[in-house]
C-alpha cells in the first residue's frame, strides 16, 4: 500500500493494468522533457534524481485503474475517489503536502445548443503531478505539447511559467480552461443575438422552448465557471504547497479572465430573461389579438343570425296550414308581410351598426 504522506514510492515493478490507463507519462527536468516515456514505477525515481518532476496522465480510470498509480505516488484516498467518480465542483484541497485541484473545461456545441463540460482532477506533490481527466476535453494535450515543445526551444513568454515545474502545469491548464470559457460566451452571444432578433422581427412565432434551453446551459456553465475563482484566490496567495512566487501573477490574471467570465454569464442571463418577457408578451398579444378578431366574427356571425331570425319566424307562422289565420286572405297581405321583414330587418341592422357589432 501506499504511503499518505505525497511522497513518490519507490516499491517494486508494476503489472500491466496500472499502465493501460496512462495516456502519457513524462520525466520534465529544467522545464524540458527527457527523453522516452518511462513506465510509472521508475518515472517518479527518475524525477527525483534529476530534481525535476513526472506527470502521468489518466484518462476516464476506474478505481482499480487507478490504485497502483495512487499507492506509487501517496495519492489521498478521499481525492482519489473524488476523482474516479467526478461530478465535482472547481475546488482546491490541501492533504498534506499533495494539493488536489478539480477544474471544469467547458466547449459549446452550437448545432446542438448545448454547454459540453468535461473534469479535470490534478494531483500535486515532491516531483510529481497525476492529472485525471473525464470527458472531451483537449486541454491537457496541448499543455503536454506546449511543454514537450520546451526541449527544443529557449523557455520564453508563457515557457517561463511551463519551466517553473509542476505547478506550471496546473497555471496552464486553468488559463486554457478559462481561455476556453470565454469562447463559449462569444458561441452563446451569437445564438442570444440571433433568438433575440427572432422574437422582435416579424412573425408571431413562440421561441419560448428554445429560451429555456438556452438558460438552462447557461446555469450548467455558471455552475463550472463561478466555483473556480475561490481556489484562484488560495493559488493567488502563494500559501499553497508546490506553488511558487513567481506564478501569483500568472494565476491573479487567470482569476481575473473568471470574474470577468461569470460577469459575462449574469449579463446572458438576464439578457435571456428579458428576451423571454418580451417573447411572453409578444405570444400573448397575438394571442389576445387572435381572441379579440374571433370575438369580433362571433358578433357579426350573431348579429346576422338575429336579422335573418325574422323573415325566419314570420314565414315560419304563415307557413302553417290553418284555415282561420288573420290577413291570410287580405289582397295585400303578401305585400304587408314584406314589408314588416324588410322594416324590422333594417331596424335591427342600423342597432347593430350603432353598437359596434356590424
Amino acid at each position: 500500500m501506499g504511503r499518505d504522506d505525497g511522497h513518490v514510492r519507490t516499491g517494486g515493478p508494476r503489472t500491466a493494468d496500472a499502465e493501460a490507463v496512462v495516456a502519457d507519462c513524462g520525466v520534465y527536468a529544467d522545464g524540458r522533457r527527457l527523453p522516452g516515456r518511462p513506465p510509472v514505477a521508475e518515472a517518479g525515481n527518475l524525477a527525483r534524481a534529476t530534481d525535476g518532476f513526472v506527470w502521468v496522465g489518466l484518462q476516464q480510470p476506474s478505481a482499480a485503474d487507478i490504485a497502483e498509480v495512487a499507492a506509487e505516488f501517496g495519492l489521498p484516498a478521499l481525492a482519489v475517489e473524488d476523482a474516479v467518480k467526478a461530478h465535482q465542483r472547481p475546488k482546491l484541497e490541501v492533504y498534506g503536502d499533495v494539493v488536489f485541484v478539480v477544474l471544469k473545461p467547458v466547449r459549446y456545441l452550437d448545432r446542438d445548443e448545448v454547454v459540453d463540460i468535461s473534469e479535470i482532477a490534478m494531483f500535486l506533490g515532491p516531483h510529481f503531478i497525476v492529472t485525471v481527466r473525464h470527458g472531451d476535453s483537449g486541454v491537457l494535450r496541448q499543455v503536454r505539447r506546449e511543454l514537450d515543445a520546451l526541449r527544443d526551444t529557449e523557455p520564453e513568454t508563457g515557457g517561463v511559467a511551463l519551466a517553473a515545474g509542476q505547478s506550471a502545469v496546473l497555471y496552464r491548464a486553468a488559463d486554457l480552461v478559462v481561455d476556453g470559457y470565454e469562447q463559449v460566451i462569444e458561441n452563446i452571444n451569437v445564438d442570444v443575438d440571433e433568438i433575440e432578433a427572432q422574437v422582435f422581427g416579424p412573425g408571431g412565432d413562440d421561441h419560448a422552448e428554445r429560451i429555456y434551453k438556452l438558460k438552462q446551459e447557461v446555469a450548467e456553465f455558471r455552475r463550472a465557471v463561478q466555483p473556480l475563482a475561490r481556489p484562484l484566490e488560495q493559488l493567488m496567495s502563494v500559501d499553497v504547497p508546490h506553488v511558487p512566487q513567481q506564478l501569483a501573477p500568472y494565476f491573479r490574471d487567470v482569476h481575473d479572465h473568471v470574474l470577468r467570465t461569470a460577469d459575462a454569464i449574469d449579463g446572458l442571463d438576464r439578457q435571456l430573461n428579458d428576451v423571454l418577457q418580451a417573447n411572453t408578451a409578444r405570444v400573448t398579444t397575438a394571442q389576445s389579438r387572435v381572441a379579440l378578431r374571433q370575438n369580433e366574427d362571433m358578433r357579426k356571425i350573431s348579429a346576422w343570425a338575429a336579422i335573418a331570425l325574422v323573415p325566419t319566424a314570420i314565414a315560419g307562422v304563415y307557413g302553417m296550414n290553418f284555415d282561420n289565420m288573420p290577413e291570410l286572405r287580405w289582397e295585400y297581405g303578401y305585400f304587408a308581410v314584406l314589408a314588416v321583414i324588410v322594416g324590422v330587418c333594417v331596424l335591427l341592422h342600423r342597432l347593430f351598426r350603432r353598437n359596434g357589432w356590424l
